[in-house]
């Protein structure tokens, strides 16, 4: 099984390129880190930690593709990826560009992870209608997907339009879209019509969801797609219960600290569990 790392990086916690290359060094196989654009002060949404107050580091997040980047240029085999990146909230012709840019500076080592988001004030700073953000985000990853394949890229959809496009660098390969999210139906639907796995935070009921997601992709015509468990903190029978399921790729969490926090425990994950 291999295992990665992911961690809430911002601009008080060990850069995301140094952990990159000491998960690297470790044997881990990917770094996922996340984004949140800004957090408005004044809010009506519940934190998603169940928290009375949102955590800080919420509002500190590091740019994801920056750091991804400087993490590319120090590194030779690890996974980068977003986990995860907010499509509703980005420009589709920017963000297809600089995820294209970076698969190709890190030669084919990106995973693009996204969700469709959970803090509505933050989402309606960006002009996303809050009730229809999961259609917003579907399209905007087609659209991308035009982009990353076609040499005269178009497309015209509900929120994203564009005529005969050319965009250049194309990623060199297919860039693996993991979606983030509770299980469920629109969830699997869109997983098996353009994604390329599932990302469930912390990883309870994947056993009951398992009929859903393959019934979803064998509809689709395509095999069934793996499952990548996120932000688990690991013990053995936790592991060796994800791997009797075919799983075969969990990463784990690391506190969003310095080198004094995070190192340790790096440690100890390779050490009990690599």
């Amino acid at each position: 099984m291999r295992l990665g790392i992911t961690m809430f990086a911002t601009d008080q916690t060990m850069e995301p390129h140094e952990l990159a290359g000491e998960a690297e060094d470790r044997g881990f196989a990917s770094l996922y880190v996340p984004e949140h654009t800004h957090i408005p002060v004044s809010r009506e949404t519940a934190p998603p930690t169940g928290d009375a107050a949102l955590p800080d580091e919420y509002a500190r997040t590091l740019d994801p593709l920056v750091s991804l980047a400087a993490a590319a240029a120090v590194t030779e085999r690890i996974t980068l990826g977003t986990g995860i990146l907010l499509p509703a909230q980005r420009d589709p012709i920017v963000t297809a560009k600089a995820v294209a840019t970076l698969d190709r500076l890190s030669r084919g080592r990106f995973a693009l992870g996204i969700g469709y988001g959970w803090n509505a004030e933050e989402g309606a700073a960006h002009g996303v209608p809050w009730k229809r953000r999961r259609a917003m985000v579907r399209e905007h990853v087609l659209a991308m997907r035009a982009l990353w394949t076609d040499e005269e890229a178009s497309f015209h959809g509900e929120f994203v339009g564009f005529d005969a496009s050319w965009s250049w660098p194309k990623p060199s390969g297919r860039v693996p879209v993991l979606l983030g999210g509770a299980p469920g139906p629109t969830l699997f639907a869109h997983i098996a019509e353009y994604g390329d796995g599932w990302l469930p935070i912390g990883g309870a009921g994947i056993r009951e969801a398992l009929p859903g997601l393959r019934r979803a992709c064998e509809e689709a015509g395509r095999p069934m797609v793996p499952i990548v468990p996120f932000g688990t903190v690991p013990t053995p029978e936790k592991l060796a219960y994800y791997a009797s399921l075919g799983i075969e790729e969990v990463v784990l969490r690391v506190p969003a600290g310095g080198r004094d926090a995070v190192l340790p425990l790096l440690d100890e994950y390779a050490r009990s569990h690599l």
